[in-house]
């Protein structure tokens, strides 16, 4: 796969990432659509864009294929405005509209855009108010973070940050308690109290969290690990914390 570059922020590839940018009232372009095929999905999704405004391009598929950088566009790749991307502020004002207690992800140098946009699909499916990322050595909303969370940053608010501990500072400024996951943290995840306002560091794939930003959290905690292997993909350590979130935030039934 060819690496992605800034340029490719406002690509979207991909049936349902597509049609929830349609849904959400993103701004698209063009819009280029595999030449010839009687698949319903894809004439939805011409007719969406059309009214919305957007240029139609029927494109053989092996243009297509050419122009892909996730090599999964199933039919259909949309050039767009790119993705606004919101203050920290903006996310705490959104929990606060709905009456909530803040619970947001902060990615650490996640530079993986495959994880960053199964992190961001977690997320939205978990009800985070919104994800935070630093701007330098971090991948940021591409084609492949589109379509790894299957359209879902459409709805999540994403902040970029220049100095994501001075980010980080200004939510504890606010009342919000930073969860740090680390493998040596001092406590297991299920000893962690995630019902007041909340915001959970994800490290990067390989170091884990900076060591600014372990200093930074409030609490460091752990995934407890019973086999062999004694780490989790970066996506897949933020969904087990996400989901323990989630659990102690319903209410009481």
């Amino acid at each position: 796969m060819a690496p992605e570059r800034e340029e490719d922020e406002g690509r979207i590839e991909g049936k349902n990432p597509v049609m929830e940018a349609l849904k959400a009232g993103r701004r698209i372009d063009k819009l280029y659509i595999a030449k010839g095929e009687n698949d319903r999905a894809l004439a939805f999704i011409a007719a969406k864009a059309r009214a919305a405004g957007a240029v139609i391009s029927e494109t053989d598929r092996k243009k297509l294929d050419h122009m892909s950088v996730t090599h999964a566009h199933q039919g259909v790749i949309a050039v767009a405005a790119v993705k606004d991307y919101v203050t920290p502020e903006a996310i705490l004002d959104a929990a606060d509209q709905k009456g909530e207690k803040p619970f947001i992800i902060i990615c650490d140098d996640i530079s993986d855009p495959h994880n960053l946009g199964a992190i961001i699909r977690t997320a939205e499916a978990a009800g985070a108010h919104g994800v935070i990322i630093p701007k330098h050595r971090s991948a940021g909303v591409t084609a492949v973070v589109e379509k790894t969370s299957a359209g879902a940053v459409e709805h999540m608010l994403v902040a970029r940050v220049a100095n994501l501990a001075a980010a980080v500072k200004s939510l504890k400024d606010r009342g919000v308690w930073i969860f740090g996951t680390d493998a040596d943290g001092d406590r297991p995840l299920w000893k962690a109290d995630f019902r007041d306002s909340a915001a959970i560091v994800i490290g990067s794939e390989g170091k884990g969290m900076s060591r600014l930003m372990k200093e930074s959290c409030d609490f460091l905690i752990s995934i407890p690990m019973m086999g062999q292997v004694n780490s989790l993909n970066a996506s897949a350590a933020a969904a087990v914390v996400m989901y323990e979130a989630v659990r102690q935030r319903l209410p009481e039934q």
